[in-house]
């Protein structure tokens, strides 16, 4: 047999020497990679022709093997281990691969590119059936098969099912549209593809052990199907008459079948008679399901097969090997004994080397006839593989399973002193002869944990989880199949050691604890709740007889079986011995006849003689029998089995013990062999307990869950007059912020209004001085400049209607600013607005009439007196006019406040004040005569700055005075006009100097030209009014120039505080209208 070593090639030969022919194996294919580590193949697929094949291996490699021409290459590395491997019959280059994460890829093996990839599966893929056109493929996990369409790559279809019942396989069944499910309830139905309707459902015998199907085989013309499972028995059904027309036993050498194939024969048109069988024991046996012949077998023990895929053609067969690698048989080379003729009866497997232990086994072929209940179809068949009967009732008696001896393992045993390590387990199991019921046990395990172990944690902590669970599994499984080991005190004691041992099988475990009760527990619970009186006696009656002296000394301590026997058999020696001394002491138990448990007893009480002579207190005993002592083992089991040959007959254990009786197959034995009114009453009483308990942990939650209750109540409580105390602290720390902060404000107020008087006075004598020696100036001007200061009027009314604008502006967001603190008099004060200006209005027509008249009168004064005073009067008001230009404009908004809030007030001075104008207006003029001397120095640098500004003042004057007269309609009609030789003058707001403004109207060459002054107007728009003085007035004396110094000072403290206090603005402005009305 040639071995190929394919490495990290990507392509080469797959062998490089020629097959003999005859031989079986062609060839066996290894992968090793680094460090000579082997990589396992796991799956293989042929293509349809059968002459090339698919393998992967863990590593994600998938390699083709072109068998016809010696050929194999790498054609993909997906990165990942696969899960299953199919062609895609449509498209032959192609091929479908299911992964480890769930996933199914489609590949091409010529173009080594990715096709498509689908996903939806929430398990592994464990098959892939594809149908015969190429078009459909069927992925199948434990949970769910999908129908996927290979033209689109779409998913079409979804099996779900419940998650108490798992899925087996799912596939195709060949030239047809039939879809064949197979469920782990050993349920099989058949489905049509396009509609996937349910057909039928096949038959299942209801008689005999469960099989529980994992693998089917179906021919290639689709009308016999072949199942089998945890079983040596093979169903054969018949899919045209949905029948089960046949039941195969194998040899007892299978004991559970893995795979099944079908070999296909280019002669027999797709109904194949040829089977292969894939045991447990790694051996693919080929029989003829009619026959009943066993033709031939692949593999061996030595090298046991994983898997097995059959080419379409029947000529190759491929198998996946345990140690990874792959070997290629020719079914030519295999069915060459077969075909020679004549045809043999008997087929007899033959095994010249020890490596094959088939070799001596005889498989006598022959058909019985298997009569069936009443209610099953009685055309069933079943043809047994058995082998001859030839061997006598001793080798019977020492036959065990999978071909042991035990005459030989005891002989073994004696020696060696204990079984190998490595196949103690093995031993075992065979020894106890363990049905491995897995129906049996399933039906236990599903009926959940045992109320009695649900606890068990707490009395028998153990460490480890894993074995803590195993514990519990094996003790409530126990308890479901017996009542009384529901009530067993000591039952965990017995069975942890096994569950140790039998930690990874919990099957095992279960079946090995139930053998060890059945066997070597008899009679241990006839005096239950009481430990097993007879069985004590016997060890005291053999104790007796071997070693008198020992047990006077014990009774004589007052210690009785109880103490000394008793500790040793619930715990089955658990305590004293260590894990290799209590392995090897069982390895004789199960040796030998059941009554060695209690020889084995005996010998440790008399090996222990000395120190228990030593002993004479009860509690040294209990400790003795408690706890690990130095003992020789191997001196115990020799004594144990001299106890055993030499102890009388009629107070050995033998003669009250039966011999060993091992498990029934299929179902599990009854066992009552104890007081079941006790075991009833206790678990009764039990039940009771429980229910007391759970009745006292329901009414302990509803406590629990009131005194949390309250708990939280009184935190909220708490927590609520915590925040109450706070806030009630908080709201008396605003309450004194708030009373600080008022008491701040009255002192505010109190200075302010303090303020406001100060300011109102000299705001008073500013406006007196400040409008005397513009009118003044204005009518020593008219006259002799009344042409030249035409242009010159017009730029300043240029002047004044854009900063009149900007006031106005100013204003408007002066009084939103004030806005909320006015809305309380506002309604008020409109009202009062309103009536004021009609008052205003009717006053200022009948002041112009007035003036008009006046203008008549004086025009016939000498005009040299006029010229004089409208020079000096001109001059005076333009210097003026220029130095305050700045300041009215801010003083104008402030002004305006302050006429409103003085003007009823200071109404009633109005008349006084006219009066001591015209008394005072003599001495302003001789005081305005010495001003202009000054002024007009300053004011003539300035004019020339001036003249060059003029022009780009004008061209803002149209836009300016039509803002100015669309913000304040109400700000022209309160400028009245004076006779004509008279200059109107208006005194500013807020005492911010005189304002001059020549109308327009007026022709250069009139000798009564009119001056219009722009007064400051209210919020309401109709408060302001403005009054002129007569020319000719006597000249003011010389303190009035101080007067004006010290109005200059006052003005620019004024404008300071003024800012400040913007309430007292508003009554300044009301006060300032009053005395101007």
């Amino acid at each position: 047999m040639e071995v190929t070593d394919i490495g990290n090639k990507e392509e080469g030969k797959v062998w490089h020497r020629k097959p003999t022919p005859g031989k079986g194996v062609l060839v066996t294919v290894v992968r090793t990679a680094q460090q000579a580590k082997t990589v396992r193949f796991l799956h293989v697929a042929f293509d349809t022709t059968g002459d090339s094949f698919l393998a992967a291996d863990h590593h994600g490699n998938i390699y083709v093997f072109d068998i016809s021409r010696n050929r194999f290459r790498l054609v993909q590395k997906t990165g990942q281990a696969c899960t299953a491997l199919a062609f895609s019959l449509r498209r032959t280059t192609e091929f479908l691969v299911a992964l480890a994460d769930y996933t199914i890829k489609c590949f091409d093996k010529d173009t080594k590119q990715l096709v498509s990839w689908m996903r939806g599966h929430e398990g592994a893929v464990s098959s892939i059936s594809v149908h015969s056109s190429g078009r459909y493929a069927i992925t199948t996990s434990s949970d769910t098969a999908q129908l996927w369409d290979l033209d689109s790559f779409q998913r079409k279809r979804k099996l779900n099912i419940r998650q108490s019942v798992g899925i087996q396989r799912v596939f195709f069944l060949p030239l047809s549209n039939t879809i064949l499910s197979c469920f782990s309830d050993d349920s099989i139905f058949a489905w049509e593809s396009d509609t996937l309707f349910c057909k039928y459902q096949l038959p299942v015998p209801d008689c005999g052990p469960k099989i529980s199907y994992k693998a089917f085989a179906v021919t290639r013309d689709g009308k016999r199907l072949v199942a089998g499972g945890r079983s040596n028995l093979l169903h054969l059904w018949c899919l045209d008459s949905k029948e089960l027309v046949r039941v195969i036993q194998m040899p007892t050498q299978v004991r559970t079948v893995r795979q099944l194939e079908f070999l296909p024969d280019s002669f027999d048109g797709g109904a194949s008679q040829t089977l292969g069988v894939l045991s447990q024991d790694g051996v693919m046996r080929f029989i003829n399901i009619h026959t009943c012949k066993l033709l031939f077998h692949m593999g061996s023990h030595d090298s046991a097969i994983t898997s097995v895929t059959v080419s379409p053609n029947g000529r190759h067969v491929v198998a996946i090997v345990d140690n990874g690698s792959i070997s290629i048989y020719s079914v030519q080379s295999l069915t060459q004994e077969f075909n020679k003729p004549p045809p043999s009866k008997v087929a007899v497997v033959s095994d010249g080397d020890p490596s094959q232990e088939l070799s001596n086994l005889k498989v006598k072929v022959r058909s019985e006839v298997v009569r069936r209940p009443p209610m099953s179809s009685g055309r069933t068949q079943v043809k047994i593989l058995r082998p001859p009967a030839v061997s006598t009732a001793d080798d019977k008696e020492n036959e065990l399973p999978a071909g042991l001896n035990k005459k030989r393992l005891v002989a073994l045993l004696k020696a060696f002193g204990e079984y190998p390590a490595k196949y103690r387990m093995f031993v075992w199991r065979s020894l106890l002869c363990l049905p491995e019921n897995h129906a049996a046990y399933s039906s236990l395990t599903d009926k959940g944990l045992h109320s009695a172990y649900l606890t068990l944690h707490d009395k028998y902590p153990i460490k480890s989880h894993k074995l803590q669970r195993g514990l519990q599994r094996a003790l409530s499984a126990l308890a479901h199949w017996a009542a009384i080991f529901g009530e067993v005190e000591y039952l965990p004691l017995v069975a942890f050691p096994f569950v140790k041992l039998f930690q990874n099988n919990p099957m095992l475990c279960f079946e090995v604890v139930a053998t060890v009760i059945v066997n070597w527990c008899q009679h241990w619970f006839e005096y239950f709740p009481n430990p097993p009186l007879n069985i004590l006696s016997m060890a005291e009656n053999v104790l007796a007889h071997h070693d008198k002296e020992l047990l006077q000394h014990l009774v004589d301590c007052g210690v009785t079986s109880q103490l000394y026997v008793w500790p040793l058999l619930e715990t089955l020696f658990s305590e004293v011995l260590t894990r290799d001394e209590w392995l090897r002491l069982f390895d004789n138990i199960f040796s030998n006849h059941p009554s060695f448990l209690i020889m084995a007893c005996v010998a440790y009480i008399t090996c222990c003689r000395e120190p228990l002579l030593l002993c004479s207190q009860k509690q040294d005993f209990e400790y003795f029998f408690h706890h690990r002592n130095n003992l020789d083992v191997g001196a115990m089991i020799k004594e144990a089995y001299r106890l055993l040959s030499s102890t009388p007959a009629d107070i050995h254990p033998r003669t009250i013990l039966s011999d060993f009786t091992p498990l029934t197959k299929g179902q599990y034995p009854v066992f009552n062999h104890y007081p079941e009114f006790i075991v009833e009453y206790q678990s009764r009483e039990r039940e009771k307990i429980r229910l007391q308990e759970m009745e006292y942990l329901r009414e302990r939650q509803e406590v629990s869950a009131l005194r949390a209750d309250f708990v939280r109540r009184q935190a909220e409580e708490e927590a609520y007059y915590a925040q109450q105390e706070l806030l009630q602290k908080a709201e008396e720390q605003r309450r004194n912020i708030l009373a600080q902060e008022e008491e701040k404000l009255t002192q505010q107020r109190t200075k302010l209004a303090a303020m406001k008087r100060e300011l109102k006075v000299k705001e008073l004598q500013l406006l007196d001085a400040t409008r005397r020696r513009f009118l003044k100036h204005q009518q020593d001007l008219r006259a002799s400049q009344i042409q030249r200061l035409d242009q010159e009027i017009s730029r300043k009314m240029d002047l004044r209607e854009r900063e009149t604008a900007a006031a106005v502006q100013d204003l408007e967001v002066r009084q939103m600013e004030l806005e909320a603190q006015r809305k309380r008099l506002e309604q008020h004060l409109l009202k009062e607005q309103e009536r004021m200006g009609q008052e205003v209005e009717e006053e200022v027509e009948m002041r112009m009439r007035r003036a008009e008249r006046q203008e008549e009168s004086y025009a016939e004064l000498p005009h040299s007196t006029e010229k004089n005073m409208e020079i000096l009067e001109e001059s005076l008001a333009e210097a003026c006019q220029l130095g305050l230009e700045s300041d009215w404009q801010r003083e104008v908004a402030e002004c305006l406040q302050q006429v409103d809030a003085e003007q009823e007030r200071k109404r009633e001075r109005l008349a006084e004040l006219q009066r001591q104008t015209l008394a005072e207006e003599e001495r302003l003029a001789d005081a305005v005569r010495d001003v202009a001397g000054k002024k007009w120095d300053e004011v003539m640098s300035t004019r020339v700055q001036l003249q060059e500004q003029h022009q780009a003042w004008s061209s803002a004057h149209t836009d300016g005075q039509r803002h100015t007269k669309t913000r304040s309609p109400g700000l022209i009609r309160g400028l009245p006009h004076r006779p004509s030789t008279t200059t109107a003058a208006h005194v500013g707001a807020n005492g911010a100097g005189p304002s001059l403004k020549p109308s327009m109207a007026a022709p250069p060459r009139q000798a009564g030209t009119n001056m219009l002054c722009l007064n400051s107007s209210s919020p309401s728009g109709s408060t302001s009014t403005n009054f002129s003085l007569d020319r000719g007035r006597a000249q003011l004396d010389s303190s009035e120039r101080e007067l004006l110094k010290e109005i200059r000072e006052l003005r620019q403290k004024l404008a300071a505080r003024a800012r400040e206090g913007s309430s007292a603005s508003s009554q300044s402005v009301h006060t300032l209208s009053s005395v101007s009305q």
